[in-house]
């Protein structure tokens, strides 16, 4: 007989976690629960910018189980996001798409008959591979990014649709250059990556006859993947960034027979993160809405679940505040770097954020400072400078620095202070 290996109970009981004891321990405890008010105050408003942001709240509020106590609030969003499918028909983008069948499938609601009456599933399918068709084109660029690309197998896989899944295996190896953005790997996009590998690989696993290879190499991904999300980490216990950490959170938690319990402190993240919320962090819909669900241990392959929602939450929806910010003023340098740099010297009030100093520098000079922006999910993204547009395809962005170091939050949410010496760059990814 093969001699067995004792552990320390402790150690035992750790290694022997499954995911979703994993999803208990780090989740938020009730007597706690009022630290994640402002995450709340955030996500309910009476009006989004954007159909991801609405679909982004109703699909975090539906995964807590809060519709039990709030079905006003979310019969609301749920009508929003549908009268936007009826009003936009397929003017979305694959990612946009998957996101919205995730929010209106989440807990076999009415709206699930919404996604099938409009056929939003053929739909994805159609996007999906045209998705693939770019890529094949344009040296391996999909028309979006390969986060919406996750969301796109994440929600065809769920919902059980059509997909090869000797596609995704070779779509998604971990070396593919999506998962970069200027060098740095992208760990939002690697733990939707997981997500959806995950889905695809437990779907495997249940049909008679799997694909062996396709599940070795899906399962290969996934490894390569955690230990890239995990490399990430920071002393704090926040994976990649604050905003990064709640998609890695969830990644890590459909993972946990990839990588051992001394890897990966659950419980110091959680304890980061709520220190961030205490600060005011999370003050972007899609911020708040994507971090929620981790703190309490669900993830979105818990969508399509039997029961996902049917544990009601002891959370009061608080009332909006609207912030007041002292009229004092402020100086900014700004610059424009292409192939060369273009600046300015521009006073904003206390409390601006990054996008009201281009504002500012427009108005002093429309030539050299004008530019474009577009309302995303993560609130406004800046598509053109000088005329200068970004583009998928050939892998351009516009990228944001202060003090010459790329910034995490984007140019609605950064608040710029007194002497701050603000960049963007003309940028390959």
């Amino acid at each position: 007989m093969k001699p067995t290996h004792q552990l320390p109970f402790s150690g035992l009981l750790l290694f022997s976690l499954i995911p979703s004891q994993l999803c208990e321990i780090c989740e938020v405890s009730e007597r706690v629960h009022i630290q994640l008010d402002p995450l709340l105050d955030t996500m309910i408003q009476p009006k989004y910018t954007s159909v991801t942001q609405s679909a982004n709240v109703l699909l975090s509020l539906r995964l807590i189980g809060i519709q039990n106590q709030n079905q006003t609030i979310i019969e609301a969003l749920s009508q929003q996001v549908r009268n936007t499918v009826e009003r936009r028909g397929l003017d979305l983008s694959s990612g946009q798409l998957a996101l919205i069948i995730l929010a209106l499938g989440a807990c076999h609601t009415h709206d699930e008959t919404f996604i099938f009456n409009q056929h939003l599933l053929g739909h994805l399918e159609n996007k999906f591979k045209a998705e693939l068709e770019n890529m094949e084109e344009y040296d391996g660029n999909p028309l979006t990014n390969y986060y919406q690309l996750s969301q796109d197998v994440l929600a065809l896989c769920l919902f059980n649709r059509t997909y090869s899944t000797t596609t995704v295996a070779k779509l998604f190896a971990p070396e593919n250059k999506n998962y970069y953005l200027g060098g740095q790997f992208s760990v939002d996009t690697g733990a939707m990556a997981v997500l959806a590998l995950t889905c695809v690989s437990r779907s495997l696993k249940e049909q008679p006859k799997a694909q062996e290879e396709d599940l070795e190499s899906i399962e290969n991904h996934i490894r390569s993947l955690v230990k890239m999300i995990l490399s990430e980490k920071k002393e704090n216990g926040l994976i990649g960034n604050m905003f990064s950490t709640g998609a890695a959170m969830q990644a890590l938690f459909v993972s946990s027979e990839y990588y051992s319990e001394s890897e990966w402190d659950c419980q110091e993240t959680r304890n980061s993160i709520l220190n961030e919320i205490s600060q005011g962090a999370f003050n972007i819909p899609a911020a708040a809405a994507q971090i929620l669900p981790s703190l309490l241990g669900k993830t979105y392959l818990d969508v399509t679940k039997d029961s996902p929602c049917n544990s009601p939450l002891s959370i009061p929806v608080p009332t909006t505040v609207i912030p007041t910010y002292s009229p004092s003023l402020i100086s900014v340098h700004y610059s424009v770097k292409i192939n060369k740099t273009y600046s300015i010297d521009v006073t904003v009030p206390s409390g601006s954020v990054f996008l009201d100093v281009m504002k500012e520098a427009q108005k002093e000079n429309g030539t050299l400072f004008r530019f474009t922006v577009e309302q995303e999910e993560w609130g406004p993204y800046i598509t053109s400078v000088q005329g200068l547009t970004a583009n998928n395809n050939d892998r351009t962005y516009w990228q944001l620095l202060s003090g010459g170091k790329p910034l995490s939050q984007g140019v609605g949410s950064y608040v710029v202070h007194n002497g701050d010496n603000l960049e963007v760059l003309w940028s390959k990814y």
